[in-house]
């Protein structure tokens, strides 16, 4: 039902349609998860239908509260050609999430009479709005920024941030078939290990990786298994190299949407700032995190019982893909091999992490 002109969301939204658009990247749709359940709470019977990148289309089927997943390609064409099919839908709210020209116009192109997003989103976005949210401090976390539309909707998070997975028995069953022929059981203790990351300014070394891997083994701290996808696997094989113990490779093994049912069973995670990252905090395994150009006040692992390594240097953080300091990549380089062990340790030695 459309609303007419004037009227609140809180009044039109009782038994409405709303088009979430959030489509990339993989952190950044999971930081957005807690909006789903803040919104179900408002309005139980309001139908969520989000638009996301074909890629992690499969992440968002298992997010629980959503009721449709609308996969696009990443070419114009396909975002274009998807106007008038949304249009057909009738939605009465479009929540942009991703704040950039494209997202925003297609949120226009929708028919979508009230139209949110952030008052300082890029390439014109604001234009299309009809409902602007103020973001007080560029520090915030992601997690919380998003939640501030779901607020300003009226629907502000009953407690906690939720992020909530359908975890299916078909996912599980994936899993311990895989991780069966590969050599591990995930009902033992394992700690999941991702070397990888989009941004090569967000990579620890791998010769440290490979460093705790071998303390990690002689102090009987595994077994280890390396996550990640088909394109990580390059980096899995280097690290056999440099590491003289052995470990598990599941790096293109695991489906995406099969990726919370994993690492909900791992029992810590080391991590570069990523996507997998994310996922493994969102389920609530405990993360040692390495940050390096960018903020973990707005990115980092997102709860209790995480631990989060920098180390600064005069341009942190730099945000910045190329690093221009000298010596090059210092911020993560000052990270050793002893200060993610005993980081470990303490995860896996904690009585309680999550209450």
């Amino acid at each position: 039902m459309n609303a007419p002109k004037g009227c609140s969301p809180s009044s039109a939204l009782n038994n409405g349609r709303i088009l979430l658009i959030k489509p990339s990247s993989l952190g950044d749709i999971v930081h957005a998860l807690p909006v789903v359940p803040a919104l179900k709470e408002r309005w139980p019977a309001v139908h969520i239908t989000w638009l996301v990148k074909r890629q992690w289309a499969d992440l968002v089927e298992r997010a629980a509260g959503v009721d449709r997943v609308w996969p696009v390609d990443a070419t114009v064409r396909s975002w274009c050609g998807c106007a008038r099919a949304l249009r057909a839908e009738r939605f009465d709210l479009a929540v942009d999430l991703q704040g950039l020209f494209r997202s925003a116009a297609l949120a226009r192109l929708s028919g979508a009479p009230m139209r949110i997003g952030f008052g300082n989103g890029r390439e014109g976005s604001p234009w299309f709005y009809t409902q602007l949210v103020p973001v007080p401090s560029v520090e915030v976390h992601a997690v919380d920024r998003y939640l501030s539309v779901a607020a300003a909707l009226g629907a502000p998070p009953q407690g906690p941030p939720q992020f909530r997975f359908n975890m299916l028995d078909a996912d599980m069953a994936v899993v311990r078939d895989v991780c069966q022929r590969k050599g591990i059981s995930v009902d033992r203790p394992w700690v999941a290990v991702n070397v990888s990351a989009r941004w090569p300014t967000k990579r620890w070394p791998l010769s440290s990786f490979g460093v705790v891997l071998d303390r990690l083994h002689h102090e009987g701290l595994g077994p280890a298994v390396v996550v990640g996808s088909a394109d990580d696997r390059r980096d899995a094989n280097e690290l056999r190299t440099l590491s003289k113990s052995p470990f598990i490779d599941l790096t293109g093994a695991i489906p995406l949407g099969c990726l919370p049912a994993l690492l909900s069973t791992a029992t810590a995670m080391i991590t570069n700032d990523s996507g997998p990252m994310h996922v493994a905090a969102a389920v609530g395994t405990p993360v040692v995190a390495l940050f390096g150009p960018t903020s973990a006040a707005r990115t980092g692992p997102y709860g209790a019982g995480h631990r989060v390594l920098a180390r600064q240097v005069p341009c942190s953080p730099c945000f910045s893909r190329v690093c221009r300091h000298s010596p090059a990549m210092e911020c993560l380089h000052l990270i050793t091999p002893d200060d993610v062990v005993e980081a470990v340790r303490r995860r896996l030695t904690a009585p309680t992490i999550f209450p």
